[in-house]
């Protein structure tokens, strides 16, 4: 592996054919914030809106999430957004396994030069790849769990909240641990 600089891994990612994905997307969808944010929130992958305009979270569930990091003093410029997935499958369908393992450099990539404090899964696909296979988002939401000497948690993907404003409540409690997680580990976050 290469020394990376965000430029330099940008480039080289939006050059990737190694999946089907590539043959269908418009951009890659590599990720959006501070290079040097202290929190890293990970999707599984883009949708219609991301795709077509190249950053992560940008359709009804992107002004969601905006909104979620406004209830904890946060915006995109102090945190860092990606996805497990940098081209979007088709139909929105969740990423394949062979997807995910085929983009899985490039996470790893970024959350290496990176070095969050603090990794915010958005939404089960994403938590059971890096929390754990079986993990169940409906019971394990807004828990901190220990992951390669991070602290990661899982909550609602904005657009299950669209889909069952019920979660919301729920949601507005996870985002207030992620605010007292950020405040007694992040040097520069809040």
């Amino acid at each position: 592996m290469t020394a990376d600089t965000w430029e330099a891994l940008e480039r080289e990612c939006g050059a990737c054919r190694r999946c089907s994905l590539c043959q269908t997307r418009h951009n890659v969808v590599f990720g959006v914030g501070s290079p040097r944010a202290e929190v890293l929130f990970i999707g599984e992958g883009p949708g219609e809106q991301e795709d077509l305009q190249g950053e992560p979270f940008v359709g009804r569930a992107g002004k969601l999430l905006d909104t979620m990091l406004e209830i904890i003093h946060l915006d995109r410029s102090r945190v860092y957004i990606a996805n497990m997935v940098k081209c979007r499958p088709p139909g929105n369908r969740d990423p394949l396994n062979v997807e995910q393992d085929a983009c899985a450099q490039w996470l790893e990539r970024q959350i290496a030069l990176l070095a969050p404090k603090l990794i915010v899964c958005v939404g089960r696909i994403s938590a059971m790849r890096f929390i754990r296979p079986d993990f169940k988002i409906t019971k394990e939401h807004g828990q901190w769990f220990e992951k390669d000497g991070r602290r990661v948690m899982a909550i609602y993907h904005p657009a299950a909240l669209l889909r069952d404003p019920g979660k919301r409540p729920e949601t507005f409690e996870d985002l207030k641990r992620l605010e007292a997680a950020i405040r007694e580990t992040c040097d520069h976050t809040l």
